[in-house]
């Protein structure tokens, strides 16, 4: 697999053989964590994509994917995210079901439903009784989970 840093906000996915290699269209622009996010999404739905393309008997070989992404401020984070779908052999009638399969990657899925995003004290966890797991463990192990402590020592939610 090979992704290729278009820029500070765009991203290229192609299923190539062997190692993931990781370039940048310029020496200026370095791996950043919005490049992480973007490839992650567009590892997921090239994922989907050749899993639902081999059951539909499509060649997947010129398949490749493009995310872009937007800013917004206050706060200051990736406002809007464009994954594009680069595939001259799939046939036109059939872009469709591809992008209802492509928004069913997990990794879509969960930036289109964002989860609950808590910033912990480790010094705060050891002594939660789910300290090998921690709270959000017990949660997914279906075991009821206390509010976590902020900073601060206090509890929300």
């Amino acid at each position: 697999m090979k992704i290729t840093l278009l820029g500070d906000d765009a991203i290229r996915l192609e299923p190539t053989p062997g190692m993931l290699t990781i370039e940048a269209a310029s020496a200026d622009v370095s791996y950043s964590p919005f490049h992480m996010l973007a490839s992650g999404l567009a590892t997921c739905t090239l994922s989907v994509l050749q899993s639902w393309a081999t059951h539909a008997k499509v060649s997947v070989d010129d398949l490749s994917l493009e995310v872009q992404w937007r800013f917004a401020d206050d706060p200051h984070r990736v406002s809007n995210m464009a994954v594009i779908v680069d595939w001259k052999s799939l046939p036109a009638e059939r872009m469709a079901t591809a992008r209802r399969v492509a928004a069913l990657c997990t990794i879509h899925a969960t930036l289109t439903h964002p989860p609950a995003v808590d910033i912990l004290s480790a010094r705060d966890l050891a002594s939660d009784h789910h300290h090998d797991d921690g709270p959000a463990a017990a949660e997914m192990h279906g075991e009821p989970s206390a509010a976590p402590p902020t900073m601060d020592g206090a509890a929300e939610r």
